[in-house]
């Protein structure tokens, strides 16, 4: 059935299903009860199916939050910025040497949370283009880090790193790896387990399709410990909101240290129950046909796309604008053909526009979407040959 009405196709925050909103309008209820008690074992265990980690149970009082993989799901009332600097504050000491390729504004962006409680090696790489695996592990091979930390899907550019290398040239060298997953965990393969990450973060709003403003993390046993013993050694970095030994002291019970985001959790409860519903897979396999289907129909109409080939992102595209056209492009699309896509950033501004495949967007969705721009991009005067865009998502 073709889809009506509007086409809300930007990487995140993604629409909302009526589960998830209903779910919020919930009245409140106090933070120390049972009732919300349940609403956060509902949410761990919906967490560590998204996270793709080892099964729990989603009653209270069952250790929702941990499994037979030792991994413990954490629930932060904050962004995944926010969850992303707990993990990093916490887990190193100020004098640690830790190191971060980047190649888009989301790996810059850990690489300068990193800056603010421990030292920094940055490999900067232009934005869009693959890491240079050789010169990560000449890198690794000097024996001086501590961990290494990536941006797993970079969203600004388009471009997905190659965890699973990095991964096991991390256990290798006998460095930690983690992963800024905001824009993966719940919309492509992410395997914790396998690439022993100590650490890795999602935001609700992303690939679950849930409310923004709540995040959660995954950690492994080794990352627990670490942080505990930084703690009793009187080295760790300063925090207090964002304080993990806190947070850890809760998780049996089904807590949060401070006043949670409660409707938060309510919402991304239920969102979580439809990523069940429809599986993990298929909700990577459906990511992946509407990026390819969307790499093949704007490649094929001429433009150009920002990612290096063999690592685009299957939740975003990143496609460069023909001569002549820029951002005013995409109000044109907003208000004439009730259609959003994102722009870019930075130095890109202006240059590019971003086409997200996360969340519960449907195939149709995305299909006219699609045709919706082309129409637009005519009205720009760019000459496009006539093509079936349904046979690209086939």
């Amino acid at each position: 059935m073709a889809h009506t009405g509007d086409c809300f196709l930007v990487p995140g925050p993604v629409r909302m299903s009526d589960a998830c909103l209903q779910a919020m309008a919930t009245p409140v209820m106090t933070a120390r009860g049972p009732e919300f008690r349940q609403v956060m074992a509902r949410l761990n265990s919906g967490l560590r199916y998204a996270f793709n980690l080892s099964p729990s149970s989603p009653e209270m009082k069952t250790q929702s939050w941990t499994g037979e993989d030792g991994y413990r799901v954490v629930v932060v009332s904050g962004s995944g910025t926010a969850a992303m600097e707990m993990v990093i504050a916490n887990r190193f000491r100020n004098n640690d040497l830790v190191l971060v390729p980047t190649n888009g504004k989301f790996g810059e962006r850990v690489a300068d949370i990193c800056r603010q409680f421990c030292n920094v090696k940055q490999l900067k790489y232009d934005w869009g283009r693959s890491f240079d695996l050789y010169e990560l592990e000449q890198q690794l091979e000097r024996g001086c880090y501590e961990a290494l930390l990536i941006c797993h899907n970079e969203t600004s550019s388009g471009i997905t790193q190659d965890a699973e290398a990095i991964a096991e040239m991390c256990e290798r060298y006998n460095v930690s790896f983690i992963l800024d997953g905001i824009t993966s965990v719940g919309g492509m393969p992410v395997h914790p387990a396998k690439w022993k990450a100590e650490a890795v973060v999602m935001g609700a709003q992303k690939c679950t399709a849930g409310p923004s403003g709540i995040a959660a993390i995954a950690l492994n046993e080794h990352c627990v410990e670490r942080i505990n013993a930084i703690h009793q050694q009187g080295d760790a970095n300063p925090r207090y909101y964002l304080d993990m030994i806190s947070a850890l002291k809760k998780g049996d019970d089904d807590q949060t240290p401070w006043t949670p985001a409660i409707n938060l959790a309510m919402g991304w409860g239920a969102a979580l129950e439809h990523l069940k519903e429809e599986t993990n897979e298929a909700r990577w396999s459906r990511c992946e046909t509407m990026a390819k289907g969307v790499r093949a129909l704007f490649t094929d109409l001429g433009f150009a796309l920002l990612a290096d080939s063999g690592q685009r992102s299957t939740t975003v595209t990143a496609i460069l604008y023909p001569e002549g056209v820029d951002d005013a492009w995409r109000s044109a699309l907003k208000d004439r053909y009730d259609t959003q896509v994102i722009g870019a950033q930075d130095h890109l501004k202006g240059k590019m526009f971003r086409v997200g495949s996360m969340g519960e967007t449907p195939l149709e969705e995305m299909i006219e979407g699609c045709k919706r721009m082309i129409e637009c991009f005519g009205e720009f005067g760019v000459d496009l040959k006539d093509v079936d865009v349904e046979s690209y998502f086939r």
